[in-house]
Formats: C-alpha cells, structure tokens, sequence
C-alpha cells in the first residue's frame, strides 16, 4: 500500500490574531535591504549588520527589470545571484520574507517592470494578455529558483507578498487571484501576505483570499488599527523610517525619536514590522524611479533613505535606538557589530577633457533611418540617453516644437548647442534666422521611469513628433549611449560640437590613485548634470541642482593603484574630481512618508 507524500507545511502561521512560527507565538522584525542596490561583495557585511541591528528578518523585493533587461534573456549570475543573497540571509541568522511582485515600486526604474514589456502592453498589473503571458514566463523563471529556499525545505524564505500596495493602484481582483495561483502553482507553500496603505478602499481592493493583509505606513498606528482585522495579526510590511529623495526637493530625514515612536507603538500592540529602509543602498546606473505629482519627480543615485545603516555601511542614532528597543525580544545577546568601514582619504584629481558631447554620440552606431522620431521603447533603449538626428529647412522666425518630450532635451543646429527643454516647462523654441539646409540633433535623457501610481510604464524619448511651426520633420535616425563607458575622440560627419571646449560639455577622464580599495565619495564641483563611471562602472547620475552632491564609491570597485573615472555631462563638466571621506546630501528637512 502506498502513502501519497503529505504537502510541505508553512513554517509562519495565524490565527486568533497572532502569528505563530513553527506553532510558536512570533513577531516578525524586519527590515528592508534589497540585494540590487547593495553592491553583491558587500551582502554578507550588510546582512550581518541587519542582524546586529536586532532583526530577525530581512525582506527584499525581487527587480524583474533587473533580470531580464531583454526580453526572453534572464540572468541570475553575479550581481543578480539572487539565490546567493537569499542564502548569505540565512548564514547571517535572518529570515526572509520575499515580496517578488511582479510589480514593486520601491522607487526602482519602471516599478521593477521590463520596459519592454510595459511599452506595449495595453494595460499593466491586470488581466492583460500580453502583461500576463510575460509574468508567467518570468515566474517559470524565478520561483523554481527559490522555491527550494522556503523554510519548509529547509531555507530562509518564510513569507512571500502577493503584488504590491494594488490598492491604490487597481481593482482588478482576478489579476490578483491570478497572481496569488502563479506562485502556489509554483511551489510557494510558505505565508502569503498582501501590503496596503491606511484606508478601508486600498485594503479592499487590494486583498486576496488566502493571503495575510499588512500595512504599509509612516505613522498612525491607530489609524491602522481601524480597519485592522481582529483575527489577523497586526503587521506592517512597510514601516517607513525615513524617505527617498528627488532632485531640486531638500533632503528627507526622519529622526530617531519620530521612527522610534511608531515601532513603539506597534511593539506596544503585540505587531511585527518591517522597516524600510533598514538599507537603503544606490540607485546605480540607470535605475533610479521617479515619481510624478503634476509634474515628473525623478529619484536621486542615492538610496540611502536616512536608513539606520547608512548607504555605505555607517551606523547612526536610529541604529544604536533601535537596537536598544529589540535585545529585549531576543533570548540572546544580540550579535556584535561588525566593523566599521574605511575609507579613502581626501584626494583631488584634474578632469581632463577628451570629446564634446555630439562626438561621443556621433562615435556610436546609428539606426536605420525613419520617417519619424522613434521612442526609447521602439529602439530598445533601455534607459539613459539618445541622440535624434534630422536635416531641417526653416524661414525665419519659425519655431521648433517637441511634442511629448520624455524627459529633457539638449538641441543643436548645426553643432552649436541653441536649447534645453523639458517636458515640465518649456518644449518649444524660436529657430534662428532661417535656413535651406540644418542640422538638427536633439539628445533626450529619459531621468527615471516612474514607479508608482497611474502613469507608471510610460513610454520615454519624443512620444509625439517634431515640428517646425505646423509642419512636422521626417527623416530621422538614432544613437542610443549604452551604459558602457565612452571612450571616444573622434567625430563624424563634421558634426562637431564647435565650441565643446568652451563649454566644456562632453567628455572627460580623470586618474586616482590609491593604496588600497576602500569605501569612497565623489564629488564633482563644476559639473552640472552628468554621468560617472568608475573603472568601467556606471555609478549612476549627478546633476547640480541637488540635493545630493557626492556619489557613493564602493570599495569592490576600486582597485590598489590607478583608477580611472569618467564623466560625461551633456551642460558642462567641472575642472576635478574630488575623493571624500562622507557623503553631502544637501540641506535636510524633517519628513514622514504617508
């Protein structure tokens, strides 16, 4: 007689109210690190620190942009060893409660959706037929992966999220059942939750039967508590302890006493918790979200969300207040803090200019040509810059119109920069005098996809067409900068930037030198909005108008002797480089996330 294999249990349960871990009264103390904004040698470091901090729990959103930047082409190696950092989690002593979507927000370029698939897709995050065969084929990807990671086998992974905060985005409930049945169809035995906001309508309809609905706020327990099921455990997915930053907005901070007082009270109540940020880490590269409220709100490289365990690995108030608070729920002593890191001394290094900006762009290959200015979704331009090139006539007093610019534009006649435009302000400009024949480049920068709320998954590039006066341009080819570093000093087609050097917009290299890889901050006094690689690395973006005024550096990125460091800024480079020892993050303001 043979005896079908009984189902694997879930090792976090509820019921009465409580949560129970392996039938034992739990309370979830977490917090938020997300392994694709933490450089992969530093995992372990930050994982340890997490636990030191008096977590029992780490959780982290799963990027699907991040694996499979091309369609069909999935990648779990290296920075993207996802399994790796799941299992670096539970040798720190943590367990991890796994939110992988598809969709995150998280400030994260897209919402963490392929840009691919959201530039064609009618509708995102519902019973869309293209964005649910998409999703399907990602989980045959990911969830074999890290379903053997579940407690019930023995790994880390105790609790896995249902979507993302989808009530306050869509009502779709058959998309969430569906996505609910993708992950237990895939082997998903653990706890499922859900997260929303405070209010009654993003609860219902942002729930699914058979998963656990949480919270996600800044304060207001009570609040919570008013539309809090009874029978449920009180537990806050998302508690903010700080927050994120945009460009030209000051920088947010919250103080220890404000993030104490809100896990107080949830402690107070019997709740778990998740604080996010527990790290925040770096937007690196392109991969900063952005918001938008009336006008677009890009997100700044740094992540480091005033987090307990600051963007490079420092403690602050929040840390040592924190792990005051939470010795008392361990039946141990909590690990020691590992050490402190180090870094590099002050150190200064000259910008020396290589190539205008039109010759960086003119070095790279050009599309086919088209009747129409092409979007970055239609040239699979992942994100970044791309140079649209057109031969103009005009009569004087004519004017150039971009119609759905997405995001900013530098525009050239004839090689001499004669405007910038934004989608937010201006998007058009007198021509001057008037012309038989001109040579117009417009190199557009996307700042960041937005992440959250009804525009996310907007197309970016020129949406609309040119115009001069009513009348459109046609012909156009395209250059898309990858994020490989440019190396170039040549030019083609006599389309020089004449006076590069004057301005200084382009591209430029400097040398550092150092005696050992340490932790490091650039800066760039001068510059005005710019890319910065380092060795090869695209650090990501810096733009004067601020907040943030240095770039995190990482150690691992560093090597004993020269370094070099490239800058590409399409308005206008500065004269150095500077090394420094901790990071400006502009003026402060008080702030708590609602």
């Amino acid at each position: 007689m043979s005896h079908a294999a009984s189902a694997p249990s879930p090792c976090l349960t509820w019921g009465g109210g409580e949560l129970y871990k392996n039938g034992r009264p739990h309370r979830m103390l977490s917090g938020s690190m997300q392994y694709f904004r933490v450089h992969p040698d530093q995992w372990a470091d930050r994982l340890q620190r997490l636990a030191a901090l008096g977590m029992n729990t780490v959780d982290t959103y799963v990027a699907w942009n991040f694996h499979e930047r091309a369609e069909g082409e999935v990648d779990f190696s290296g920075w993207r060893d996802l399994e790796r950092y799941i299992e670096l989690a539970g040798e720190a002593g943590l367990d991890v409660f796994l939110r992988p979507g598809p969709y995150i927000c998280a400030e994260w370029s897209n919402g963490g959706l392929p840009y691919w698939l959201t530039g064609r897709a009618r509708t995102i995050r519902t019973m869309d037929p293209d964005f649910i065969a998409a999703m399907d084929r990602w989980f045959d990807d990911l969830l074999p992966r890290v379903a053997p990671l579940q407690a019930a086998h023995g790994g880390p992974i105790v609790a896995v999220q249902v979507e993302n905060e989808y009530g306050s985005f869509g009502s779709d409930g058959e998309y969430l059942t569906y996505v609910r049945e993708a992950l237990t169809s895939r082997g998903i035995v653990e706890l499922l939750t859900t997260a929303d906001g405070t209010t009654a309508d993003m609860h219902a309809n942002g729930s699914v039967g058979g998963a656990l609905p949480t919270f996600t706020f800044g304060s207001g327990v009570e609040r919570a508590r008013k539309i809090h099921r009874p029978e449920t455990p009180f537990v806050c997915s998302e508690m903010w302890g700080g927050w994120f930053d945009h460009w030209t907005e000051p920088h947010h901070v919250r103080s220890a006493a404000s993030m104490m007082e809100t896990i107080n009270d949830i402690l107070e109540i019997g709740g778990s918790f998740s604080l996010y940020m527990a790290h925040g880490g770096t937007n690196f590269g392109f991969w900063n979200g952005a918001n938008h409220d009336e006008v677009l709100q890009p997100t700044i490289t740094s992540y480091d969300y005033d987090a307990p365990i600051g963007e490079d690995g420092t403690i602050n108030d929040k840390y040592l207040a924190l792990r005051e608070a939470l010795a008392p729920f361990h039946d141990r002593a909590l690990p020691e803090l590992p050490p402190l890191p180090r870094f590099q001394p002050a150190n200064r290094a000259p910008l020396t200019f290589v190539s205008g900006v039109l010759e960086v762009f003119d070095s790279l290959p050009s599309t086919p040509p088209s009747p129409a200015p092409l979007t970055f979704e239609e040239l699979g331009a992942e994100d970044g810059f791309v140079a649209y090139h057109a031969e103009i006539s005009y009569d004087a007093g004519s004017q150039l119109h971009i119609d759905g610019l997405h995001d900013r534009a530098a525009v050239f006649l004839d090689g001499v920069r004669h405007a910038t435009l934004a989608r937010d302000g201006q998007t058009s400009v007198a021509l001057p005098g008037s012309a038989e024949q001109a040579h117009l480049t417009i190199i557009v920068e996307s700042l960041g996809r937005v992440n959250y709320g009804p525009l996310t998954g907007e197309r970016k590039g020129i949406l609309g067409g040119v115009r001069i006066g009513r009348r459109y341009v046609h012909g156009w080819h395209h250059q898309v900068l990858p994020q490989e570093p440019p190396t170039t000093t040549a030019s083609s087609a006599g389309r020089t930037h004449v006076d590069a050097k004057a301005t200084r917009a382009g591209l430029a290299v400097a040398t550092i030198e150092v005696a050992e890889p340490l932790d490091a901050w650039l800066a760039l006094p001068g510059c005005t909005k710019a890319l910065v690689w380092l060795n090869g690395f695209l650090l990501g973006r810096y733009w004067s108008v601020g907040p943030q005024e240095t770039l995190y550096a990482p150690a691992p990125l560093w090597r004993a002797g020269a370094n070099t460091v490239r800058v590409l800024d399409v308005d206008g480079l500065g004269e150095a480089v500077e090394v420094r020892e901790a990071p400006e993050f502009g003026p402060p303001e008080e702030f708590i996330g609602s």
